[in-house]
Formats: structure tokens, C-alpha cells, sequence
């Protein structure tokens, strides 16, 4: 089968992509559409459908009774249903990557690479919950103190319900498999709202799953207004978890949760730390791509370096050399830096650009330039904790560098963030390294290595303001169940080979 009759059922007559319910692709009662820009043209690339509330409650309705058959599916079934997706999304994996440097302005091989990677992804889970999930306990009473053997608690693995799926704008493919794949295997259904930015490409990796032959009702997406079905699904009745990758909107959703598990991702201001002994050519490879890559658009970015004041001039100007050398244009044409998803967001980072310049920063790569939503990559020296930049979140191609008395001086000012995402330390002393780790509060600290989410069964989590709950495989597996006791009460004591 071609690519087009593959994917020919997602799209309407109309030329808008149609929603997901109960196995079937449709059009929205509503007869409304969302409109997705092109970052580079900031012209209509695609529209998707804006479902309505009615729509989202048929969702969950449809994704109870189908869990509930799931739920008694063995696992190896489960994990056949999971691998066959990740062969079709393999297969079928142009398309989705198109659809990714439309929408997000991704350049093209690095969006044919998340593909590719979501696919290894579903199959590492497939494995991975095969063997977790099929490991339960047996508890013997007699282990606590003033109790006989003659109770067996057998600990068992149970899905939660139905989860709320809700990925970001810059992976939006492999960050919906991350909670997908484990979440499915776990037992439980999905409803899943992609972000509007890179919906179409997640509608594309969802018909994967439709043709894999997921039971109708298993999976849902919802698009459409945020205003319109934002809240209602966030706090709707029948949602069991909710897994959400994003920024300050998962605090609000956090407090409007109530007993719902959660497991968010909500940013990072990641720290380098470099510090007087560090090999300076490997530390300026890192942040040149911890920094840059995707525009700096990751969660994981390097977003502040902070390094010995010794050092700083040798630093500055290494990173400086590569920053000339990276590419600036389109994602069609594989470019380093491409288009910011929208003109809200490269307004925001011009705004803290030039909030640090007037404070006195240095623009070591040249005056501010800037085409619509494509930005040149800037460097800047001389940041100081009274610049925004110093706090906050650009994401965006633009990197400041803090210098500083001291490695004490540069954690202090790391764990003073409200972020605490990862971090990175760049010193050739390994006793160092570990203790500038244990003292830095964030999720997760990269020794001479630029910040990373992968690879994807890694533990993955945020201190503070940077989330709740871990990912990475097995704690995303970890996270899509509950855990249930069956206490065997006997008659009278019973002891093995007594």
C-alpha cells in the first residue's frame, strides 16, 4: 500500500484532518476547524477539526468499556499490537516527518530521526512491560514483628483507567508515544489531545495505530480550541491520569486536578557549569549543540552557562567560532536554526534579548537579527542575575553566559531557580563532578555532556517547577498502574518446607 492510500482516511473531503473516535477517523459535528501555521511561511499549512464537548465525553465514554476488555488481554498481545505499530510507523515514516517541518519548522532529517525514534521507542516499551508488568509479589506475614506465617499478600500490577495524553509542540510525535506506548501496555485506554502545533503529525502517527488493529475505543484524539475543550478534558470526570508535556499550563492543571496521578514535564532553565579544569573544546561542543539544536526549542536546552571567570574568554570565544559556522534558513533545507513555532514566541525571546542588552550584556555574535519567526543564533557574555535572562525560559537561539567567582557561586544560582529540570557539569575531576552533582537540585545532572532526555528509558524528571512523577520506559510503566493486594488468609501456619 502507498503512503497516500495509507493515510488517505484522515483527511476529509473538505481538506480538513479528521478526529479519532471509537476506531473510526471523522468530521466534527461542530463544523468548525483550527488552523495550523507554518512557522517559516506564517501562512495556513493545515486545519483540524474542533471537536466539541459532546465529542470528548463520547470519547470517554467509548474508552471505559474498551479498556475494561484490555484490561484481560495478555500482555504478549498487548506487546504484538505495540510492535506491529512501530512497523508501520517505520514504513510510513515520510510522511509524518513532512508534517513535522511544516508545522513545528523541525528541520527534515532530524523529523524523520523522532520518527524513527518513537518507533524504537514503542518497541523498547512493547519488551520492557512484557517483563515488568508480568512481575508480581508474594509477601509473607511472619516478616513483621508478632505475626505468624498463615497470611500470603499476592501484589498484583492494575491499570489506572483511562489517561489523558497531552504531548508538546517540539516533539509531538515522540513525546505522545512516550505516554502512549506505556499507558497502552499498562492496560489502560487513551484519550489524547495533541498540541495544535503538530497535530497533523500526530494524526498521521495515530492512524499507525488504527491500522496496527488497537481495539476501537482504546485510543481517542481530540482537537480542537483550547478555550472550548482545553479545561473540560483536564478536569473531566473520567479521567484516571494525566501525562502532560508543556510550560506553565501544567500548574494550573496540577491544582485543578485533585486525586488525579500526574506525571508533567513543564520546562527548564538548564545550567552549564563549566569550571576551571574542564577540556574547553569538549565543553564548547555541548553547549554550541545543548544550546542550538532545534533553535533551542527542548525542554533540555543548555540555557544558562555559567562558567569560572579564569576561563570565560577562552570559553566565550570557542563557542563563539561555532556559533558563525551553524546554518540559518529553512527546515526543508536541513538548517541548524530554523523558524520559532510562532511570532508570540520569537516576540518573547526578542523581548528578554533585549532586556539583557539594555542591562549591559555583550552580543558576541553581532547585532540582533531577526525575519518573521526565524531568528539568528545569539551569544551572550556578561549576563548578570538583575537580566531576565538569567531566570528565564527563552526557548528559543539564544544563549546566555554567566561568569563566576566560583563552582559554589554557580549552583548556588542553579538550585535558586524555580526550574529544576537537568543540568550539566564540564570538569576533568570525577570526585568533583559527583559532588557538584549531589548539590545541584535538578532532576537529572549530565557530566561533560550537554543535557539530554534520552536515551528514552532513562529516568527522565523535574524538580520544582519542572514537573511531577518521572518518565523514561519503566517509570512512565511504573506510572500507568496501581498497585492492588490480595491477602490469602489460612487457617493455621504454614511454612515451606517446615
Amino acid at each position: 500500500m502507498s503512503a497516500q492510500e495509507f493515510y488517505a482516511p484522515i483527511l476529509a473531503s473538505t481538506g480538513v484532518y479528521k478526529f479519532y473516535i471509537d476506531g473510526q477517523w471523522k468530521e466534527s459535528v461542530s463544523g468548525k476547524s483550527v488552523a495550523i501555521s507554518n512557522p517559516s511561511t506564517r501562512q495556513t499549512a493545515y486545519q483540524v477539526q474542533a471537536c466539541t464537548q459532546d465529542e470528548v465525553n463520547k470519547m470517554f465514554e467509548s474508552a471505559k468499556v474498551a479498556q475494561k476488555a484490555w484490561a484481560r488481554t495478555p500482555l504478549y498481545k498487548r506487546a504484538e499490537v505495540l510492535h506491529k505499530v512501530a512497523s508501520l510507523m517505520r514504513q510510513y515514516a515520510q510522511p509524518i516527518a513532512d508534517c513535522l517541518v511544516k508545522e513545528v519548522a523541525k528541520p527534515s532529517k532530524d523529523s524523520l530521526t523522532e520518527v524513527v525514534r518513537s518507533a524504537d521507542l514503542i518497541d523498547y516499551t512493547a519488551e520492557e512491560g512484557v517483563r515488568y508488568l508480568g512481575e508480581g509479589q508474594l509477601l509473607n506475614s511472619d516478616s513483621f514483628p508478632g505475626n505468624a506465617r498463615n497470611k500470603l499478600c499476592l501484589v498484583s500490577k492494575v491499570p489506572l483507567g483511562v489517561v489523558l495524553a497531552i504531548p508538546p509542540f517540539n516533539y509531538p510525535v515522540n513525546l505522545a508515544v512516550s505516554k502512549l506506548a506505556p499507558a497502552l501496555m499498562a492496560g489502560n485506554a487513551v484519550v489524547l489531545k495533541p498540541p495544535t502545533q503538530g497535530a497533523v503529525a500526530g494524526i498521521h502517527m495515530v492512524q499507525c495505530f488504527h491500522a496496527a488493529g488497537l481495539p476501537a475505543g482504546l485510543l481517542s484524539v481530540a482537537t480542537g480550541r483550547g478555550a472550548e475543550i482545553g479545561d473540560f478534558l483536564t478536569t473531566h470526570p473520567d479521567v484516571n491520569c494525566i501525562s502532560f508535556t508543556g510550560g506553565d499550563t501544567g500548574i494550573s492543571i496540577a491544582k485543578k486536578a485533585g486525586m488525579v496521578p500526574l506525571q508533567m514535564e513543564l520546562g527548564g532553565k538548564d545550567v552549564c557549569i563549566v569550571c576551571e579544569d574542564a577540556d574547553l573544546d569538549l565543553a564548547a561542543k555541548h553547549i554550541i549543540k545543548g544550546g542550538f539544536s532545534y533553535s533551542g526549542q527542548r525542554c533540555t536546552a543548555v540555557k544558562l552557562v555559567l562558567v569560572a571567570a579564569p576561563v570565560a574568554d577562552r570559553l566565550v570565544a570557542a563557542v563563539a567560532a561555532g556559533v558563525a559556522k551553524l546554518s540559518v534558513g529553512r527546515p526543508e533545507d536541513d538548517c541548524d536554526i530554523t523558524p520559532v513555532v510562532s511570532e508570540s514566541s520569537a516576540n518573547f525571546i526578542e523581548g528578554l534579548a533585549m532586556d539583557a542588552k539594555a542591562k549591559g550584556a555583550t552580543f558576541v555574535t553581532g547585532e540582533w537579527r531577526r525575519e518573521g519567526n526565524l531568528i539568528w543564533p545569539v551569544l551572550l557574555d556578561h549576563v548578570t542575575a538583575d537580566m531576565r535572562l538569567a531566570w528565564e525560559e527563552p526557548f528559543g537561539p539564544v544563549l546566555p553566559v554567566m561568569r563566576v567567582s566560583s563552582v559554589e557561586a554557580a549552583v548556588e544560582h542553579c538550585n535558586k531557580s524555580k526550574y529544576g529540570l537537568q543540568g550539566c557539569v564540564f570538569t576533568r575531576d570525577i570526585n568533583a563532578a559527583i559532588r557538584i552533582s549531589d548539590a545541584m537540585e535538578t532532576g537529572t545532572v549530565q557530566v561533560n555532556s550537554a543535557p539530554a532526555r534520552g536515551p528514552d528509558h532513562f529516568p527522565f524528571q523535574g524538580f520544582r517547577d519542572s514537573g511531577i512523577g518521572s518518565q523514561g520506559i519503566r517509570n512512565s510503566l511504573a506510572m500507568m498502574i496501581k498497585t492492588k493486594s490480595t491477602v490469602i488468609n489460612l487457617d493455621k501456619e504454614s511454612y515451606t518446607l517446615g
